[in-house]
């Protein structure tokens, strides 16, 4: 092992940016492909220790352990052969699509992913029909039945002249030593660094998913090749048991009964929008109906919404009450409306938003929003009960 040195390893956690401490090891030689053209890097570990990422610097590899080694020492290297695998199936799948998909259409490659679950290859062309996208699978399945040969030859520097011919997207700028290419026999020669398969054979199968729009004049291929493939046909049969138990019929027809079960819900929605506004009404004209009709109302409605608070104040139509209406999770978050005087309105609605640590435009009299603490309303109520001069 050449060195070991503390380091700040930068990683993503539950979608935010972090830096976690580890120690950067350089060895003599390793196993573990660092992330590099398109492909993310191995990993496994290093005398036991779980190796956390793996990357390139210039000609070097840098492998980021949570313990430290002893430089000097001869350290042993194990691989995820699975992540490794897979990884090799979809770039030499990449590979293989990307040279039909320009030999038969002459659409280029500008870029790809390599996803967790889907990979997707970015082609310079505004348009790719399903017919392409199926002749287009149907070529690269056939080579992969045929197990034609796939292999790198490496060239002592970017300068042998073999190279002039090679399909290449560039070298790093910090590229040292020797030039990777990988070859699918009769197929194409391409330049790259990462891992790849022996056989097209290996790769088992490829399913090209479905054309989705890109940047601007080109598309975007979802594609899957090898385990991924019988993975998600197993995910895609279990979705499809469950979905025929809940709607209580066969594949052919889910289509049909989401759209029905769907069309009953927005039927369902429209009912019960119209019965709560029948019940707003009622709850405005009830007030309306006291003979010693109060200055203030209170009202929560776990299932009301803005039109269903808005319709009370405006049925009742008298500017002088004061209204705390709320929807919601009485001990959580929800919908406010606070409504009268402009003056009383305008003096409250701070201290209103603090308590209920809410959000909202106040305006002619109504402060209206979202609260977080709709289980402070009884402080909020108290407030406008001081209001009432009787």
């Amino acid at each position: 092992m050449i060195s070991c040195e503390s380091a700040q390893l930068p990683t993503v956690s539950n979608g935010k940016k972090q830096k976690v401490a580890a120690y950067e090891v350089i060895l003599d030689d390793t196993v573990l492909f660092p992330e590099g053209g398109g492909q993310p890097d191995d990993r496994g570990k290093i005398d036991g220790a779980d190796v956390l990422r793996v990357i390139r610097r210039g000609g070097a590899a840098l492998h980021y352990l949570p313990t430290p080694v002893d430089v000097g020492a001869e350290v042993k290297l194990t691989i995820d052969w699975t992540r490794r695998f897979d990884h090799m199936q979809q770039h030499s799948g990449q590979h293989l699509i990307t040279a039909i998909a320009e030999q038969e259409f002459g659409f280029a490659t500008t870029s790809w992913n390599l996803g967790d679950k889907v990979s997707s290859i970015e082609l310079d062309t505004p348009t790719m029909s399903d017919e392409q996208m199926s002749q287009l699978e149907v070529k690269v399945n056939q080579l992969i039945m045929n197990g034609v040969r796939m292999y790198p030859t490496l060239y002592a520097s970017a300068a042998e002249p073999a190279l002039i011919e090679v399909r290449t997207r560039g070298l790093p700028d910090d590229h040292v030593g020797p030039v990777r290419v990988v070859t699918i026999e009769g197929v194409e020669t391409n330049m790259c660094c990462g891992t790849h398969v022996s056989s097209l054979s290996h790769l088992q199968t490829i399913k090209l998913l479905c054309v989705e729009k890109g940047k601007k004049g080109k598309v975007n291929l979802l594609f899957l090749a090898g385990q991924r493939v019988l993975n998600y046909l197993g995910s895609a049969y279990s979705n499809e048991r469950s979905l025929t138990g809940l709607l209580k019929g066969p594949p052919s027809e889910h289509a049909a009964l989401v759209t029905k079960v769907q069309n009953a819900a927005k039927l369902a929605q429209k009912q019960a929008t119209m019965l709560l506004r029948d019940v707003a009404l009622m709850e405005a004209n009830r007030f309306l109906s006291y003979e010693d009709r109060p200055s203030f109302m209170f009202l929560h409605r776990k299932e009301g919404d803005n039109e269903f608070m808005n319709i009370i104040v405006n049925q009742v139509n008298d500017p002088s009450v004061l209204f705390f209406l709320s929807t919601g999770d009485e001990k959580g978050a929800g919908m406010f409306l606070l409504s009268g005087p402009e003056e009383t309105i305008g003096a409250l609605h701070a201290q209103v938003a603090e308590i209920l640590e809410a959000k909202g435009a106040c305006k002619n009299g109504r402060f209206q929003g979202k609260a977080n603490k709709l289980s402070k309303r009884h402080i909020i109520e108290k407030l406008i009960f001081d209001q009432d001069p009787r």
